[in-house]
């Protein structure tokens, strides 16, 4: 064996071990979220919790009165209130992309009977 394969074996060793450290060093991503909705704009939201449960407690607890609460992994969720009238009509949608809850609940907010509808809040959990 060459010096320069000896160097390039070498190389190799060293750039597998890093590669295994790393690996092991990764620690599984925490993707359970929730989202809490109610009357007025009334919102709650938990991302990235280790499981369902820790998240809809959460986002229960940040929101005020009786909120529906939905759950999301590896996914988006958004909320759409009418700004004529905040305790009026309101829409909410869970999505795999930002983009397509966001389009989503503004587009149920109007179908409620909105009429200026605007995004109240948004959340992703690890992956969305």
């Amino acid at each position: 064996m060459t010096l320069t394969e000896a160097a390039r074996l070498s190389a190799l060793v060293l750039a597998c071990a890093l590669l295994i450290a790393e690996l092991l060093l990764i620690t599984p991503s925490q993707a359970a979220g929730a989202f809490a909705i109610g009357r007025c704009g009334a919102y709650g939201q938990a991302f990235d919790y280790p499981v369902e449960s820790a998240a809809i407690t959460a986002a229960r607890k940040q929101c005020k009165g009786n909120c529906t609460t939905v759950t999301m992994k590896r996914a988006c969720a958004a909320l759409a209130v009418d700004m004529k009238n905040p305790c009026g009509p309101y829409g909410y949608a869970v999505k795999p992309k930002i983009s397509s809850s966001l389009n989503e609940a503004t587009r149920k907010c109007y179908e409620f009977g909105g009429k200026q509808c605007v995004i109240r809040a948004w959340v992703c959990d690890a992956k969305g």
